[in-house]
């Protein structure tokens, strides 16, 4: 790019909750830092009632959450998962960590989500588990993905680090598959700098979910009165978010309807004013299918070729604004390579998509003539 990253303004900013100096405060002071505290059950008592998931434990990233359902799925060596090939890699790495062989498969160009016929068409006698990815909190088809895993015996892994809020027919994402995972990070829509969640969607998996949690021991079940002395019985890892974290994220939640309504106004602004330059010059704008709601978490444009969407950030750029790329399909990437392959039908979409797709600036802070001058940029460009 013509100027660098370091001299533009930032493409996000982390959110700041009214109260959530106070309740850091509030949780330093009571000293119960380690995690299952007071703020962490109110703020998953705010998650479940958003995602409809019967648990919710809160995790250090929304990482932590996919690791922990490869675990509880039982995914081991000569296990094939099927992931989106476009996704970021902890979707991959989290079942590749377990010994799974990946078997990618390709997005729709519209919603540029997983698409449920290449699902279909890549399953074996060696399939494990299912595993989509809501796409800038736009929901997968969720109907037909779950059909085809209830006529196989298939266990489905939402990743729903970008769609907290979103729903498909009425319904949360994260409440169809049998786990899920949202992300907490600085970038998304609530944040407690860096935190996630496993959703559980089945109570019979909430005991041994809670076990993997901590370190693969029974402590919850010692704290319960259930056993004298707790002891190692499972694998797992220290994958609890701690209290300070679950304070803050308890404050940015209490804010969550505030921040979905100035991101919808901002996303909204967008998808009014780009959509008639897009189709004059070959650019694809968000597609939301009807029967959906979004989580506003991201704006993106597709450019017509690789040179144009190289042009357009330059000339963002130019002007003191900033956009940005998002990641590259996972079979096109070194550990892509070594952990899996494409399924039947190759991934042409997802390699294509991250050599034309810009995200453009969208947070919660952001100022309205900051959005204007990117809206009048972009409107001026031509690819």
């Amino acid at each position: 790019m013509t100027k660098a990253m370091t001299d533009l303004p930032p493409f996000t900013e982390p959110h700041v909750a009214p109260r959530q100096w106070d309740y850091l405060r509030d949780a330093l002071e009571n000293g119960k830092l380690d995690g299952n505290g007071p703020y962490t059950e109110q703020a998953a008592a705010v998650v479940r009632r958003v995602t409809a998931a019967a648990e919710v434990l809160l995790t250090p990233s929304c990482t932590h959450a996919l690791e922990m359902s490869a675990i509880a799925l039982d995914i081991e060596p000569g296990d094939e998962v099927i992931v989106p090939a476009f996704s970021y890699a902890p979707t991959a790495c989290a079942f590749a960590l377990r010994g799974a062989h990946l078997v990618y498969v390709d997005s729709h160009p519209d919603t540029l989500n997983v698409r449920a016929d290449h699902i279909a068409a890549a399953i074996t006698e060696r399939t494990k588990a299912i595993v989509v990815l809501h796409y800038a909190g736009v929901p997968c088809e969720m109907d037909p993905i779950m059909a085809i895993a209830r006529e196989h015996g298939l266990a489905v892994v939402e990743d729903s680090a970008q769609a907290f809020g979103s729903t498909y027919r009425g319904r949360p994402t994260g409440s169809f598959g049998r786990f899920a995972a949202l992300s907490f990070h600085a970038t998304k829509n609530v944040h407690c700098a860096k935190g996630g969640a496993l959703l559980v969607n089945d109570q019979a998996d909430t005991d041994r979910a809670k076990i993997i949690q901590d370190r693969g021991t029974d402590r919850h079940h010692y704290f319960q009165g259930l056993v004298k002395e707790y002891q190692w019985v499972e694998l797992g890892s220290s994958s609890m978010l701690n209290e300070l974290l679950a304070a803050l994220l308890a404050a940015q939640l209490e804010t969550f309807d505030e921040v979905q309504a100035i991101r919808g106004h901002w996303w909204n602004t967008y998808d009014a004013t780009l959509p008639g330059w897009a189709r004059e010059h070959g650019v694809a704008t968000p597609h939301i299918p009807a029967h959906t709601t979004h989580s506003a978490h991201l704006y993106h444009l597709v450019l017509p070729t690789e040179d144009s969407k190289s042009a357009l950030l330059d000339h963002l750029a130019a002007q003191g604004l900033t956009a940005t790329v998002h990641y590259l399909a996972l079979h096109d990437t070194p550990a892509g390579r070594r952990f899996g392959q494409p399924g039947p039908g190759g991934c042409a979409v997802a390699e294509t998509l991250p050599r034309r797709l810009i995200r453009l600036p969208m947070h919660a802070g952001m100022a309205a003539d900051y959005q204007r001058r990117v809206i009048d940029a972009v409107i001026d460009f031509r690819p």
